[in-house]
C-alpha cells in the first residue's frame, strides 16, 4: 500500500490567551497530518478553538510553539508578508458570511485572487466564465453581491475560492448563514469542486451533516483534537 501524500502538518502546536490574570489555553499540543485531496472536518462548540486551529493552519495567526508545515514549508516560520503571499498562491478561503467585496461584480470578486497573483490572462478569463456556467449564474456575472441570494454568494465565493486552483481549501462555517436547501447546494459545489480539483478541504463546522461529507471528522475538546472517525 502506496503511503499518502503529506499536504498539511500540525507539530505539537499550542496557543494560549491571556483574559486579565489568567490564561487561556485553546490549542494544547495538537498534532495532525492531513494528506493531499483528503477532506476533514473539525468540529466543536462555540468557542471551543476550531476557528483558531483554523487560523493556525492557514497562517492567520501564529501559535506560541510548535510547527504548522505545508507542503515542505513550515509557514510559522515566515514573515507575515511571506504568509500573506503563501496563502495568496497557495489556498483558498470560504467564509460564513461570504465576505464577497461590495463593489465588484459576482464575476469580478472571482477574478480577484487571479489578478492579486497576477495571472489574468484571457485562458483563465474562459475558465472563470465556465465556472459561472457550471454553477448557473452566468447571467448574473455581472450583478453585485447585494443582488444576489444568499446561496448565489456562497457559490460566488466558492468559486472565488478555488479559481487560482489552491492546493488547501479552507471553510469556515460555509452553511451557517443558509437555509437548509442552499447549505445542501453548496456542499455539494464544495465536493464537486475539491474533487475536480484534487484539493484538499479542511472544513470547521458545529453541523454534524456539513461534518458527514469528510474522510476524517475530528472534534476539539478542551484544547485537544480529538479523532471521531478515520478514513474508509
Amino acid at each position: 500500500m502506496n503511503k499518502k501524500e503529506n499536504i498539511l502538518q500540525l507539530q505539537n502546536v499550542s496557543k494560549i490567551y491571556s483574559q486579565g490574570n489568567k490564561n487561556r489555553i485553546v490549542l494544547d499540543d495538537v498534532c495532525l497530518e492531513v494528506h493531499k485531496g483528503e477532506v476533514i472536518a473539525i468540529i466543536g462548540r462555540s468557542g471551543s478553538g476550531k476557528s483558531t486551529l483554523l487560523n493556525m493552519m492557514s497562517g492567520i495567526d501564529q501559535p506560541d510553539s510548535g510547527k504548522i508545515i505545508v507542503t515542505d514549508q513550515v509557514i510559522n516560520q515566515l514573515s507575515e508578508y511571506e504568509r500573506t503571499c503563501y496563502r495568496r498562491k497557495h489556498m483558498g478561503f470560504v467564509f460564513q458570511f461570504f465576505n464577497l467585496i461590495p463593489t465588484l461584480t459576482a464575476q469580478e470578486n472571482i477574478c480577484l485572487p487571479l489578478e492579486l497573483n497576477n495571472c489574468l490572462n484571457a485562458e483563465n478569463r474562459v475558465f472563470v466564465e465556465s465556472l459561472l456556467d457550471t454553477v448557473g449564474l452566468s447571467e448574473q456575472k455581472n450583478n453585485f453581491p447585494d443582488q444576489l441570494s444568499g446561496g448565489e454568494q456562497q457559490r460566488i465565493a466558492i468559486l472565488r475560492a478555488i479559481v487560482h486552483k489552491p492546493a488547501l481549501l479552507f471553510a469556515d462555517e460555509p452553511t451557517g448563514n443558509l437555509d437548509a436547501e442552499s447549505g445542501q447546494n453548496v456542499l455539494r459545489l464544495l465536493q464537486a469542486m475539491v474533487q475536480g480539483q484534487q484539493t484538499t478541504l479542511i472544513i470547521v463546522t458545529h453541523s454534524t451533516d456539513v461534518a458527514k461529507m469528510a474522510d476524517r471528522i475530528f472534534s476539539m475538546q478542551q484544547g485537544k483534537l480529538v479523532q471521531l472517525r478515520h478514513e474508509n
